[in-house]
């Protein structure tokens, strides 16, 4: 019997360990650290056997393959152990990939992938489609795949779980933008990230279609690197020659096949142009899943949105707060400035990821009135912004933070919680994140 250990006590680990244990291989879990009860519950659920606390060699060393969870860096000494003996390393995806014959849309990107995603997922749902949602949002491909029986998937993937991807295939691949984020894994180097984006090409047929972000240039200026055999979907906001999908005259347009969208970005509830994006590229993945255009345009005129992506959460003296404690990176902030209209007051900070603030220094000078830091260390966000906002607060917690942004916000304002970086210096995600950041602000309206 084949032996399968998973390195990860997570959402991705532990749903990869049901999936082994379903298709018969002798497994084993080991997490370094400590493994949340309900992921606990899990494994003794499905009798598997796993560890927490420490990676006991004699344990993962005899395996014949590792499925590696994406928050593990490939830095991480056992897993340079595990390569050094020759063993397999490989993601959650590639492992759950060979156990489906579903078909997949793939997305992936720095920004806009989750609400991707989700409205990709709630067109087809919607449309009646046999469709499960997984991947980097929601339940792991594993565990839907070895509990589940789904005609399509769409899955949110993000560069980590790419990474260890070798002969999975994305039926639709999309690739939302690339902007530099997560350099503290790639070795500080740009290329390495995007190199890592565009392994949502691999393996694609000519019958297969990439819908990709023509407005954007790292995309744009990679291209030429990759053969591009698969059908191409290019959309922009600009009406340019050969795009699948574009903007005019605040009208989207999208064409596959020969099946047409037209909705006025007005009619949609999500707003600002990062949505218009979103929009587009969800319209031309379930065209080319075979959803018609009624069916999307039902969807995109009633959806909402997603959880922690500018997220209206409530009003105080007049003053709205609005989570959006997804915005881990500068490219997501400049979207949520972007779309804002009133004075901010601006909530940033945490673990930094070798960001470059100065793509914000535009917006942050014209939009924001006061930036309130939150974080263990804010040195580099202080430096960045100093003389460019009229006041900046240092705060250390989200308690200190909340009331420092409360005292300098005026009727009228917008209190934004929009950090461009990670969580954990903080807090245990950047769903904890918002979640305490909504208690906060619901505790205060009482």
């Amino acid at each position: 019997m084949q032996r399968i250990v998973v390195l990860g006590g997570g959402e991705s680990g532990c749903g990869s360990a049901v999936l082994a244990r379903v298709k018969g291989f002798d497994v084993f879990l080991s997490d370094r650290g400590s493994i949340a009860p309900k992921y606990r519950e899990l494994l003794e659920k499905w009798d598997i056997p796993y560890e927490e606390g420490r990676h006991t060699a004699g344990k993962i060393l005899s395996a014949d393959k590792v499925v590696k969870s994406p928050g593990i860096p490939d830095k991480a000494p056992m897993v340079k152990a595990v390569r050094e003996r020759g063993i397999p390393v490989i993601s959650e995806i590639e492992f759950a990939g060979a156990y489906t014959s579903a078909r997949t849309i793939c997305i992936t990107g720095s920004n806009g992938k989750t609400t991707t995603t989700t409205l990709t997922y709630e067109i087809l749902r919607q449309a009646g489609v046999n469709v499960g949602l997984a991947g980097n949002i929601g339940e792991s491909f594993a565990l839907a795949v070895a509990t589940g029986n789904y005609d399509w998937y769409v899955i949110e993937l993000s560069s980590f779980q790419l990474d260890g991807c070798y002969d999975f295939r994305a039926d639709i691949g999309v690739l939302m933008n690339i902007t530099p984020d997560h350099l503290d894994r790639y070795d500080y180097e740009l290329q390495n990230y995007v190199d890592s984006k565009f392994r949502i090409l691999r393996n694609q047929r000519p019958e297969d279609r990439f819908i990709y972000c023509a407005d954007d240039p790292l995309t744009l200026g990679n291209l030429p690197k990759h053969p591009l055999g698969m059908q191409t979907l290019p959309f922009s906001v600009k009406t340019c020659d050969g795009c699948a999908a574009m903007l005019a005259d605040g009208v989207i347009r999208a064409e596959v096949a020969g099946k047409r969208v037209e909705i006025p970005v007005a009619e949609l509830k999500i707003k600002g142009m990062h949505n218009t994006y979103n929009a587009m590229a969800a319209s031309l993945a379930a065209l080319s899943a075979g959803v018609g255009p009624d069916a999307i345009c039902r969807t995109l005129r009633a959806f909402e949105g997603v959880e922690h992506r500018l997220e209206k959460c409530g009003e105080i003296d007049g003053v709205t707060y609005v989570n959006d404690s997804k915005a881990t990176n500068v490219d997501s902030v400049w979207y949520a400035l972007e779309s804002m209209t009133r004075p901010v007051v601006w909530i940033a900070g945490g673990t930094d990821k070798g960001n470059d603030y100065a793509r914000l220094y535009e917006l942050a000078e014209a939009k924001v009135k006061t930036l309130v830091c939150m974080g263990v260390d804010n040195g580099k966000l202080l430096k960045a912004f100093d003389g460019r906002i009229g006041k900046i607060v240092d705060t250390h917690s989200l308690d200190e933070a909340m009331a420092a942004a409360r005292r300098n916000a005026g009727t009228g304002d917008v209190v934004l919680l929009s950090p461009a970086c990670a969580s954990f210096d903080l807090f245990k995600n950047y769903e904890d994140r918002g979640r305490q950041f909504k208690e906060w602000v619901a505790a205060a309206q009482r």
